[in-house]
């Protein structure tokens, strides 16, 4: 299957079948791949954090509105956290990066506030949250992204220390009679003409 028929097959997942559970083995491939996810200048602000625990994933559900049984369903809740420590983010660029990395933070970022750090650091867990996306979709899995979560309530649950969570996404496989699959709501797109411009 070409990438253009994940894009126009891979939807928001509403219903999950929670007796349908990922293996082991796919989860390491996933975790492995959120490992190897881009980031601006290689960065890797993020933790990310996998839960099966059904106890825990009770408690994060009662703090994820009407996302709540989204994650009590799904197969496993996968939590992206960003670092929200910027003495220790600039402490471990220092060990991994090379120097003109570092010059770029330096130069581009470090003068700017405290909120706009922050910010930056967050966009990176976004563009592992595209990649993530897309590598479910080619194995099959399907997916929840979750802004809709208290992630000041996720924060006392899974204790992420240095890092706080910015949004969760379940995963698992489908109910096969969840409406919002293509086949009984097809996707709505705003028209290429729309949305892309050549110059």
């Amino acid at each position: 299957m070409s990438f253009l028929d994940l894009a126009n097959s891979r939807y928001t997942t509403k219903e999950y079948n929670p007796d349908l559970k990922l293996t082991e083995d796919k989860i390491q491939q996933l975790k492995e791949i959120l490992r190897m996810a881009p980031s601006s200048i290689n960065s890797q602000p993020w933790k990310f954090i996998f839960i099966s625990d059904n106890d825990i994933k009770t408690k994060l559900a009662e703090a994820s509105f009407f996302n709540q049984q989204r994650v009590q369903k799904a197969s496993h809740l996968v939590v992206f956290n960003v670092l929200d420590n910027i003495e220790k983010f600039e402490n471990q660029i220092h060990q991994y990066l090379p120097a003109r990395a570092i010059d770029f933070y330096n130069q581009t970022m470090k003068s700017k506030s405290d909120d706009a750090v922050k910010a930056w650091l967050a966009h990176q867990a976004y563009i592992a949250l595209g990649f993530f996306l897309s590598a479910c979709a080619d194995m099959g899995i399907d997916s929840t992204t979750m802004e809709g979560i208290d992630t000041e309530e996720y924060a006392k649950i899974l204790q992420p220390g240095d890092y706080k969570p910015l949004f969760a996404v379940s995963i698992g496989y489908r109910d096969s009679q969840d409406a919002n699959q293509p086949s009984i709501t097809p996707k709505f797109r705003l028209n290429l003409n729309d949305v892309v411009q050549s110059i």
